[in-house]
């Protein structure tokens, strides 16, 4: 009789521990959502009250019909494309170029002499300060706005990387020589793995500013693109298509950081919680 009742016992306990996770879960995910309805609400309400001009923020439901306007002409869909191959592109190059120059920063001293100054430099020069001469350099097309977005992502990835490296357990470096690991192997079985959650946090940042700088990348010269979209709106004073584009440009962003923290736990299931 008592291992019967043990035995119930046992297999309840993993169902109150699912249920338990999953009421949290649920409150979480409502809690979240309790917010997104409060600002949509307001959004809705204000302009509609006359505490807000609608003609400079329209209602939300003026601003979804314009959206899904844009979505059935297929307009939204031609932006959206052209702005993530732009976006992809650059943050592809710079997790590419930035991370392995991190790596070799940080493990050896003498580059890191070499290369700090330059660093100094141009990690306190805004990407946007640069947007005229990348133009001058590489011209009005594609090549400019590709370009401009990989600087901007590769100094939080170089940056993140470097420091991920630097400031390593210098015990567990220890542990591994004493071991007689060559310092090959450290690098590959105690470094690189110590260092993947800075990292993750450097590209997170970059996947968010390959966003932002795209945004005012497009407003020169573009002819197709969410900040195309957004500028040529405001000129046009279709500010519902305008904030439509914003929205849009809003769900990118968090689609692209919640992709990449899925990416960042893939990667780091061996860390303890």
């Amino acid at each position: 009789m008592a291992s019967l009742t043990s035995t119930s016992t046992a297999v309840r306990l993993p169902r109150v521990t699912a249920a338990v996770s999953a009421l949290r879960l649920a409150g979480a995910i409502g809690s979240r959502l309790a917010a997104i309805a409060v600002l949509a609400a307001v959004w809705e309400t204000l302009p509609r009250l006359g505490v807000v001009d609608r003609t400079f923020l329209p209602p939300l439901s003026e601003v979804l019909t314009a959206w899904w306007q844009l979505v059935r002409s297929g307009e939204l869909t031609a932006h959206l494309r052209a702005s993530l191959s732009r976006s992809l592109s650059g943050f592809a190059l710079a997790v590419a170029a930035a991370i392995p120059l991190g790596l070799v920063i940080g493990w050896y001293r003498p580059v890191a002499n070499l290369l700090n100054p330059l660093l100094e430099l141009f990690r306190n020069t805004a990407a946007l300060a640069l947007l005229p001469v990348f133009v001058l350099v590489l011209g009005l097309g594609e090549t400019s706005k590709i370009a401009i977005i990989c600087y901007a992502c590769a100094w939080p990835i170089l940056l993140n990387t470097v420091s991920a490296v630097r400031t390593v357990d210098p015990l567990l470096v220890r542990s591994a020589r004493s071991l007689g690991i060559r310092p090959v192997g450290i690098f590959q079985k105690v470094v690189l793995p110590a260092a993947v959650p800075a990292i993750f946090t450097g590209i997170r940042l970059a996947g968010a500013f390959s966003i932002l700088i795209l945004v005012a990348a497009e407003m020169v010269g573009a002819k197709a693109g969410l900040g195309y979209l957004i500028n040529y709106a405001q000129y046009n004073f279709a500010i519902p298509d305008m904030y439509a584009g914003i929205i849009t440009i809003s769900a990118v962003g968090l689609v692209v950081n919640q992709l990449l923290l899925a990416v960042e736990r893939r990667f780091s299931t061996w860390r303890t919680s």
